[in-house]
């Protein structure tokens, strides 16, 4: 294993978001205080309570969720598609480093930034709403497997897109909605029958209720089940990325 190589490309991504402090760690912050102050109060003077958690606590692993998923996305994405845009990916390819290694530089580095801004946000929640957290292992648990497991898809997005405009399309197009239809402002228990069996076809589902178990124990998904489609995905993302590093898949060419 060449440590060496994978710490550069940490230290290198890590130090990217430096000098991007305030379009990678402020402005997610600020926005999603105001999805406090919105949802939090205005929409919760209304729901008052769901599943016996003031609808202001529940929404907050919903909208940690949220940004953590998209800026995962974001982060890891970016940080191999700049090579790729710049030219050096090649520089990167021919190092004596093996797939798996170049991995684990690129989404080691993305998944922390997510942990980190998922930390921040969970933080500044106290200052909007009085929050439980009744399991913190779990919760600390379910923010790594969810940062770890969308760096990689945000990682394989990098390799897929051949300009910006691709780059941006998954995040915006498809992991936000997925997000707001996965229960992140609601319990799905509040849907219609139809549209309960719906959402159980919706992955991100299965991370905010897992993920919102570990602040209030209540779920609606057994939480078992949600760690086996986390995995599920984790390994189907991993087997991806090496295969796509394997063949040259929008690389070599």
């Amino acid at each position: 294993m060449n440590w060496i190589g994978i710490v550069a490309i940490y230290l290198h991504e890590m130090d990217r978001m430096k000098r991007t402090l305030i379009q990678s760690i402020l402005s997610p912050v600020i926005t999603t205080s105001l999805y406090f102050i919105v949802f939090g109060s205005a929409i919760g003077s209304r729901i008052p309570v769901i599943e016996g958690v003031s609808y202001g606590s529940f929404i907050v692993p919903g909208l940690i969720m949220l940004t953590v998923l998209t800026q995962s996305i974001s982060n890891a994405s970016s940080g191999i598609f700049f090579p790729k845009f710049l030219g050096t990916i090649n520089e990167i390819y021919a190092a004596p480093l093996s797939p798996f290694e170049i991995i684990i530089g690129f989404v080691g580095a993305a998944t922390s930034k997510s942990m980190i801004l998922g930390l921040l946000i969970f933080a500044t929640a106290h200052a909007f709403v009085p929050m439980d957290l009744d399991y913190p292992i779990m919760m600390f648990a379910m923010l790594f497997l969810t940062s770890l497991t969308f760096s990689l898809v945000g990682f394989a997005v990098g390799i897929w897109s051949t300009n910006w405009e691709q780059m941006s399309l998954v995040p915006t197009i498809i992991v936000t909605p997925l997000v707001f239809l996965g229960g992140s402002f609601y319990s799905i228990s509040m849907l219609p029958e139809f549209w309960q069996k719906v959402s159980y076809f919706n992955p991100i589902l299965y991370l905010v209720d897992g993920f919102r178990w570990s602040f209030y124990g209540t779920s609606d998904v057994n939480i078992f089940f949600s760690l086996s489609v986390i995995f599920g995905i984790l390994i189907l993302c991993i087997a991806l990325i090496v295969f796509m590093f394997v063949k040259g898949y929008k690389i070599k060419n």
